[in-house]
């Protein structure tokens, strides 16, 4: 079968291997929809980064060295069933929840699976890909869509990871009347926004990108769109919230002067989440920040029982994933039209790569 393996930086190939069996309690389904993902990017323009192997380290839980099957964010067809699989038919339209976990360190048996001390993902540690005509997957990992059509499936793991980020905020399904800003306006501050107005709350998106702003008004997630380089974005949210500020604001951006800004809008008591990665150190004034007002702070990284509740946000239309979807390219193409232009293309969302 044909697959896109990844062989370090700036190296992908697509080639032919050999393709999986079903084995119990396994499910062997045929790829649809693969999203590219910000750790895609950066493993192709960077070299190999955990969780990613490399040609010396095996994953401790693959096995695997490079080169490896790309892609972790995908949607496809179940083909065929092992020996003891149950709640799935053939032909059913489904996403794979990409991890993989040792289910012996204290945050697996705690059920925070996602905080695995030897976590890895499928599709960059190795155990198949998206990136394929086939891939054979655990039945623990593959969640039925219904109906969902296929490409928007393919953005279910994203929406995950925003689920994931809003509920550990502390924000449920029924939070109409309160404010939340979201710090910028890639694919998952947009999806973080989206949960959060399905939701109910009232939702301000600071990005300084006006092709991003305009998605975010465009799409429907922003009740109101900001730019922070030439706006006062504090006050505005003091003008929407009648004074109040808000409840709680998400860093989707991972940049130190974006996390400044989303303390300005907090209103005492507010919580700010972290959701972006950070790769620098971020200076604090604890005392001012987060203690005189009796603010919370706190950060949350992938999903964990979170794809149940993303599958049903968008199967009943409380978040519309189609317009997220800027882009569908074809695997050979995945290198100039896919890495390549989304290093410097900012209108791209989601670029969806299919193996036909």
């Amino acid at each position: 079968m044909r697959a896109a393996r990844y062989y370090g930086k700036q190296d992908v190939r697509v080639e032919e291997i050999e393709e999986p069996r079903v084995g119990p309690g396994a499910v062997k389904i045929a790829p649809a929809f693969n999203g590219i993902c910000g750790s895609d990017l950066h493993l192709y323009h960077d070299g190999p980064l955990s969780p990613a192997p490399d040609e010396a380290h095996p994953h401790p839980l693959s096995g695997e060295h490079l080169p490896v099957v790309f892609g972790h964010e995908f949607s496809g067809v179940v083909e065929e069933l092992g020996e003891g699989v149950t709640g799935l038919e053939v032909g059913d339209r489904v996403v794979v929840e990409p991890l993989m976990v040792c289910d012996e360190c204290s945050a697996c048996r705690s059920g925070r699976y996602n905080l695995c001390e030897k976590m890895g993902f499928i599709g960059i540690s190795g155990r198949g890909g998206g990136l394929s005509e086939h891939i054979v997957v655990e039945r623990r990992w593959v969640h039925p869509v219904g109906e969902l059509p296929l490409d928007e499936a393919a953005l279910i793991e994203p929406l995950a990871v925003a689920v994931h980020a809003v509920r550990h905020a502390g924000i449920g399904p029924d939070a109409s009347g309160r404010i939340a800003v979201v710090g910028g306006a890639g694919p998952i501050g947009l999806l973080t926004a989206a949960v959060l107005r399905a939701y109910g709350l009232k939702t301000v998106v600071s990005e300084v990108s006006d092709v991003r702003r305009r998605k975010a008004e465009e799409s429907g997630v922003a009740d109101i769109a900001v730019d922070p380089a030439n706006e006062d974005l504090a006050g505005i949210v003091r003008e929407a919230s009648d004074g109040a500020m808000a409840d709680v604001a998400f860093d989707a951006s991972g940049v130190s002067v974006v996390l400044d800004q989303l303390f300005e809008t907090l209103g005492a008591g507010g919580r700010l989440e972290v959701v972006a990665i950070h790769t620098k150190p971020y200076t604090l004034n604890i005392t001012g920040a987060l203690t005189m007002q009796d603010r919370e702070m706190g950060a949350a990284i992938g999903y964990a029982h979170d794809h149940e509740e993303a599958i049903r946000l968008a199967r009943e239309g409380l978040v519309d994933l189609a317009p997220f979807i800027t882009s569908r390219i074809k695997v050979d193409d995945i290198v100039e039209q896919g890495y390549e232009k989304l290093l410097h293309d900012r209108s791209e969302v989601k670029i969806l790569v299919s193996m036909r």
